[in-house]
């Protein structure tokens, strides 16, 4: 969770209804969580997790979508700064984990990753539901570790081959045989 100040207490003119109207500061909280992803997915009907870029709009509609503050006025994301939008940046980007795997030389995989895929991973993992609203990265974490601890890595063939061959030696010699 994080939280932003945005600065306003604007005043504006609205052409189309003649009025000015005044856009006060408020500070909003955040959170990046699975469940923000499928309120926005639902609304623009495409993954968020894609390396298409997001245009402005989109961004500033997700970080709507994250917003955990009640009756925030939608003008206020228009006034958010350079800072806070770098400090959103950093929070969503921030692994919130201690939890780290070691780097494989598997190429990036090119399915395509929905919030209903998240779901089903959390369902088929046994996964609580109310873990939908941790930061998604930290869950994404979670995922994988119970993936790895549900499915452990197999030996290659070489790391086979030598166990094998550490057993026949023991053998060989517990019965003192030479092959």
């Amino acid at each position: 969770m994080i939280e932003i100040s945005i600065k306003g207490s604007t005043e504006l003119f609205d052409s189309e209804t003649n009025t000015f109207y005044e856009i006060k500061g408020q500070t909003i909280t955040l959170e990046h969580s699975l469940v923000s992803i499928s309120k926005w997915e639902s609304k623009w009907h495409k993954p968020y997790l894609s390396k298409e870029p997001k245009t402005y709009e989109e961004s500033l509609d997700y970080i709507r979508m994250m917003t955990l503050t009640k009756n925030v006025d939608p003008r206020l994301y228009y006034f958010l700064s350079e800072e806070n939008l770098k400090a959103i940046a950093e929070y969503i980007d921030d692994p919130m984990t201690a939890t780290w795997f070691a780097k494989t030389e598997n190429r990036p995989s090119r399915r395509i990753i929905t919030s209903e895929l998240i779901y089903y991973w959390m369902i088929s993992l046994n996964i609580p539901m109310e873990c939908q609203k941790w930061h998604l990265n930290r869950l994404l974490t979670l995922i994988r570790v119970c993936n790895a601890e549900n499915n452990p890595k197999k030996m290659g063939k070489k790391a086979e081959a030598n166990q094998r061959a550490m057993l026949n030696q023991a053998r060989r010699k517990a019965h003192g045989s030479r092959g």
